[in-house]
This record gives structure tokens, C-alpha cells and sequence, in this order.
């Protein structure tokens, strides 16, 4: 297996961590590489339901190894807490888990910002609000805290006070009440140290090293493909890389490690928040889809936007990533249509616009066709030969289309509903 990257090739939400749980057996080291606390990643073991905001979406397999690259924007209070839980409910994560030492910190003052930016903002992007982008910019501006700070306290100090200062008067001229104070701030870095600062080591290295010796390393995003900040709808998108070029600089490997990329591709479309979506689907069929699909927010509750197959966004996201196989998930909430659109083109004012950038696709019309739908319950079919024939024929038009084998199809919600073809 080599180093793998599970990459969402959609707008997030495609089932990413239900497929790293399922590659997880076949790896030694899980890595999250991007974004922070305002992803959501659901996994299902038999009755029992897990939903992922920081932690790698391998933490549930034993004599696995899940690491937190530099990459990620790491919110103290957030991890504390999904440890906390996850070890109430017998799963040991302290001795399996380590954190990159580069990690940005997601403080309480970039949560106040992010929601005072999205109410001040034109454009309402429909931000969680749970201080990502931010923390990002603090990076950028290089005033943020990482992780590894924590170990020096009077140069953490110095690091905190300066970034409350510039904090404070953000908030300030945004009239915002909220004024954060150095205790504070120093007391829940304490906390978190108490807590994680054991699992913080060098990452790069021990990644480095693990290539060297030969580990199974499996690296998962966050998002997907169309929010990415420099390939997405901009500005309609998240505050980091979930792109393949994310993945090396959130994990610290190089080009030459990486043997595979798997894109993770719903058998529809969603997003959340605002932005240009040219598949969104009439009314009544996406309540359609969002009931069947359980499309809210596993993060904020909020429903998804839900929409048709988009074939140029996905071909857009196989060549940006080097996509080599496809994992289809959610199949079985298509079934009942009795037609099924999907987009295999981009209308521009008449002329065929496949290639447009996507920060433009809000000016395109998007060109369906319909295919057969079926009504039979594929939840217990455990391979490809068992679907209906209808079902088959879908997989193997959007096969044909992109170009790419689909490898892996799901059929529901647990890991007994994954196949590979």
C-alpha cells in the first residue's frame, strides 16, 4: 500500500471517513492533515455512531497509529474533549496518538473573530464559526500559537500576549464586547498541556522515518476538492489545502512517498453554506435526497444543499490531485428515483464550458442526462454482480466518464456496507 491520500473530490461531506476506517486496516499510521474542528467525520461500528472533529478517522482500529500533522489548525478544548469521550467508551487514544509540534493552536479569541468577521462580511460564507480561518491567517501573519510552544513558557507568553493585543483591538473596531485576558488564555494551555502534551512530538520525522522502514501510511482530508482556497469556489470555501498538494505540506512527506490517491466521491452532490452549486437539484428531490441521506451537518446541524452527479467538477478534481481510483459512497440513497440526472457538461452563454474555472461556475448552466434509476434495495449486496442492472450501468457510465475505476462502493452507513470491486 505504500502512502495513500484520501482526498474528497466534492465540496466535503463525501463519506471520507467511513472509507479511511475501511483503509485503516490495511495501514500502520493514519494522518489528518488539514482544516481543524469544523469538519465532521461519522463513522459506524455495528449500533454505535462516532463523529470525528480532529481525531484521524482510524482511532477505532486497533494497533493503529493516528497522528495530527502540522497542518491541521488543532483547537485545545476540542481535543481534550473528543479524547475524553472517545475513552469513556473503552477506546484508548493517548497511547496511539500524536500530535504534530508545528500544529497551529485555535485560541478563544479566533472563534470570536470568525463570527464577528461572517456578521461584518458582504459575503456570507457560512462560516461554523469555530475559529478555523482565523487561526490560519494568524499563521499567515505569523503571529500564530503552535503547539510545541506550550513546552517554553516564557516565550509562550510573549507569544500570547502579543497576539491577545492585536486580538483584541480586531475586536474592538468590529464592536464586539468580547476582550480576552492573558490568564485565561494561559490557564487552557495549561490544561491542554496537562492533557495531550505527551502525544506532542516532531510528526515530519516520525512520518520520515516510518516511510523509510517501510510503514502503511494513509492520510486523510478534510473538506474536499471544490472548497479548496486556491482550486474551490472561491470565495466560497475553506481556509486551507484539502488538495493533494495539502497533503504534503500538512504531513511533512514528499512527492516521492505518495503511491496512490483515492478520491471519495459521493454517488450525488452536496454543500454546505452558501456558493455556487450548477447541480442543485429542484426542491422536492433534494428533501428527497437529504431525508434518504441524512445530509446535516455532522459538525453544525445544518442541512446540506443536495444536487446531481457533477462529472466536470469531479474530472476537475482527478487531474488536480492525481486521482488513480475512485471509492463511490452513499449509492443505496439514490435508490427509488425512477430517473437519474447526471451533469456530464457546463452550458456558458450557449457555448460548452467544461473547463471553466470554479470560482465561475456560478455563471454556468449545467447540461443532464438521465439515467435508469432502480427500486430495489442494495443495502445487502456485498459486491458488484449482486446490484440491479440499473445500478451497475450508473457506476459504470460515471467510470467511463471520468476515465477512473471505481474500486470501492458503498451501499450504507457501516463498514459491512463497503465493497471493493
Amino acid at each position: 500500500m505504500g502512502c495513500t491520500v484520501a482526498i474528497g473530490t466534492q465540496w466535503g461531506d463525501e463519506g471520507k471517513a467511513k472509507m479511511v476506517d475501511y483503509l485503516t486496516r490495511d495501514s500502520d499510521i493514519v494522518v489528518r492533515y488539514q482544516g481543524g474542528a469544523n469538519a465532521g467525520h461519522t463513522v459506524v461500528v455495528g449500533d454505535a455512531k462516532f463523529v470525528f472533529h480532529l481525531i484521524p478517522s482510524g482511532i477505532l482500529h486497533e494497533g493503529k497509529e493516528c497522528l495530527i500533522g502540522n497542518g491541521v489548525v488543532l483547537d485545545p478544548v476540542e481535543l481534550v474533549d473528543e479524547i475524553d469521550l472517545l475513552e469513556k467508551k473503552g477506546h484508548k487514544v493517548r497511547d496511539k496518538l500524536l500530535i504534530s509540534d508545528s500544529a497551529h493552536l485555535i485560541m478563544p479569541y479566533h472563534k470570536e473573530l470568525d463570527g464577528a468577521l461572517e456578521e461584518m462580511s458582504e459575503y456570507k460564507i457560512g462560516t461554523t464559526k469555530r475559529g478555523i480561518g482565523p487561526c490560519y491567517a494568524d499563521k499567515c501573519l505569523r503571529l500564530g500559537i503552535r503547539t510545541g510552544d506550550i513546552f517554553n513558557t516564557d516565550y509562550l507568553i510573549k507569544r500570547v500576549s502579543n497576539a491577545l493585543k492585536i486580538a483584541n483591538l480586531q475586536l474592538a473596531a468590529m464592536k464586539s464586547e468580547k476582550a480576552f485576558m492573558l490568564d485565561e488564555i494561559m490557564d487552557m494551555l495549561e490544561t491542554f498541556k496537562t492533557t495531550a502534551g505527551a502525544m506532542i512530538v516532531n510528526t515530519q520525522q516520525h512520518l520520515h522515518d516510518a516511510a523509510r522502514h517501510g510503514k502503511r501510511i494513509l492520510l486523510e482530508g478534510a473538506q474536499g476538492y471544490a472548497l479548496d482556497i486556491d482550486h474551490g469556489t472561491y470565495p466560497y470555501v475553506t481556509s486551507s489545502n484539502p488538495t493533494i498538494g495539502g497533503a504534503l505540506l500538512g504531513s511533512g512527506l514528499n512527492a516521492s512517498d505518495i503511491d496512490s490517491v483515492i478520491g471519495i466521491t459521493k454517488a450525488y452532490v452536496t454543500r454546505v453554506g452558501e456558493g455556487p452549486f450548477p447541480t442543485e437539484a429542484a426542491d422536492e428531490e433534494s428533501e428527497i435526497l437529504r431525508v434518504n441521506g441524512n445530509e446535516f451537518g455532522a459538525t453544525t446541524g445544518r442541512p446540506r444543499r443536495c444536487g446531481w452527479f457533477d462529472l466536470p467538477l469531479v474530472k476537475k478534481s482527478i487531474a488536480i490531485n492525481g486521482i488513480k481510483q475512485i471509492a463511490m459512497t452513499k449509492l443505496d440513497v439514490l435508490t427509488g428515483f425512477d430517473k437519474i440526472n447526471v451533469c456530464i457538461g457546463y452550458d456558458l452563454h450557449g457555448q460548452r464550458a467544461d473547463d471553466i474555472c470554479l470560482s465561475k461556475v456560478g455563471s454556468v448552466k449545467p447540461i443532464f442526462i438521465e439515467l435508469d434509476g432502480w427500486k430495489e434495495n442494495i443495502s445487502k449486496c456485498r459486491n458488484f454482480d449482486e446490484l440491479p442492472v440499473n445500478t451497475r450501468n450508473y457506476i459504470k457510465f460515471i467510470e467511463d466518464e471520468l476515465e477512473v475505476p471505481i474500486a470501492f462502493v458503498s451501499v450504507g452507513p457501516g463498514r459491512e456496507y463497503t465493497f471493493k470491486r
